[in-house]
């Protein structure tokens, strides 16, 4: 039956020193690597993208210090499995034997069932060991987390990968049917996930053998077409993405703003909700300093939805490095916030009698629009001297022009409409 076992599971490593990657956390001195030496349990989450060795690393911990191991996957188990777990558990300790927990997915539990086993893991009645590629901050509950410490797991390297493969070779008694440039290519294709690369590996052999051939580069590129790199579209990976093409608009990098564009929409991230943040991009960090960027933005959408894709992402592409390479001005996001907080501060303020609206004779008799100085009527168009703030606002400026692009002039304009309004003040 062994011989149906896929390659992966068939190459699980059994001893640390088989172990590919993660250098970080299992060189000597590290913590893990000293606990696992010295054959110390702790609970612990290991959190990481797929394929970097989290179960296999749970394995080994409980091998090595000896503790019986109990693996859940949160997608299927419930309060029903954990229970059964501890009872196991129990069992296994009055002969003198740790019991290790393993939930992969452990993200998936909801707080209930979290807080099940927390007891648990309290009293030692087991070692607990979560796997999880989602941000343990957002998903797993405080007081787990209290009682486990982090490991973050890191992508595999392509030389680590293709040092996995040449294992597989071996194992796989292929040494003089691959081409050397036909691992590269699928360590490289993997994006850094181990199984993927022997699952790979495994595909293009059964198409090698099955064709009488030996595993050539051409055989390589078949299998790895069509893949795509990790996006998790809402997760950790999703929003770090994001964060990263914004920052690269605002930081007028237009080539590293094109890459974070392309991982998106590569990874499989809906245009549409790239197109708002793109708008959104404009409004905040460019603002008036070049009003044509609201406009383009808005534009390339209109575009995306008129020719779909792939035709359309040009245009939202187009509109990604103009962002980039445009003038930059948080003036009016700036203004927005603080005006926003003062709405909030102050209530319901009065508006002033001479701003209000008189429609009815009686609201004239009461003042409405009384002393209301038609801007249009006045030298320039502007009424200087004339207030439109509420009384019990203190004097505010909440929009402050940068010195970048078309707000130099706005700024120029501001500043002799207010020396107007000095000069018939004081």
């Amino acid at each position: 039956m062994s011989e149906w076992r896929p390659l992966a599971d068939r190459m699980r490593p059994q001893r640390l020193e088989d172990f590919v990657g993660q250098q970080h956390l299992l060189a000597p001195g590290k913590l893990l690597y000293e606990s696992m030496r010295q054959k110390r349990l702790h609970s612990m989450i290991l959190w990481g993208p797929p394929g970097t060795g989290k179960t296999t690393l749970a394995r080994m911990i409980a091998a090595g210090s000896g503790a019986e191991f109990i693996a859940l996957s949160a997608v299927q188990a419930g309060i029903k499995d954990i229970r059964e777990a501890v009872a196991a558990a129990r069992s296994s300790a009055a002969l003198g034997r740790p019991t290790v927990l393993f939930l992969d997915e452990v993200h998936r539990f909801n707080k209930t069932q979290q807080d099940a086993f927390l007891p648990h893991v309290e009293d030692g009645t087991l070692t607990f060991i979560g796997a999880t590629t989602e941000n343990p901050s957002f998903e797993i509950v405080s007081a787990l987390l209290s009682r486990a410490r982090v490991y973050v797991l890191r992508a595999l390297q392509a030389q680590d990968l293709e040092a996995l493969l040449r294992r597989a070779v071996a194992e796989t008694h292929m040494e003089d049917k691959v081409a050397p440039e036909a691992l590269a290519l699928l360590a490289q294709a993997a994006d850094g996930d181990a199984r993927r690369v022997l699952n790979l590996y495994e595909l293009a052999c059964d198409l090698a053998t099955g064709s009488g051939q030996s595993l050539t580069l051409s055989i390589a590129q078949e299998v790895a077409s069509g893949g795509r790199r990790r996006f998790d579209k809402g997760g950790e990976q999703f929003y770090d993405q994001i964060s990263a093409l914004h920052k690269s608009v605002r930081g007028s990098d237009p080539d590293a703003a094109l890459y974070w564009f392309a991982r998106m929409i590569d990874g499989g991230c809906d245009p549409h909700y790239l197109a708002r943040r793109i708008v959104r991009m404009a409004t905040e960090d460019i603002g008036l300093a070049d009003p044509r960027a609201l406009t383009l933005t808005l534009e390339a959408w209109q575009a995306y939805e008129r020719l779909g894709s792939p035709e359309g992402e040009l245009a939202l592409a187009e509109a990604v490095v103009f962002l980039a390479v445009a003038a930059k001005s948080n003036a009016v996001y700036s203004a927005w916030g603080e005006v926003q907080r003062d709405v909030e501060q102050y209530g319901t303020l009065e508006v002033p009698m001479q701003l209000r609206n008189a429609p009815t004779k009686l609201m004239k008799q009461l003042g409405h629009g009384a002393g209301y100085r038609y801007a249009h009527d006045e030298p320039g168009a502007f009424a200087a001297g004339e207030k439109y703030l509420p009384e019990g606002l203190p004097l505010r400026r909440y929009y402050r022009p940068v010195p970048r692009g078309l707000e130099i002039k706005i700024a120029e304009a501001l500043e002799r409409l207010r020396q107007l309004n000095e000069t018939k003040t004081s």
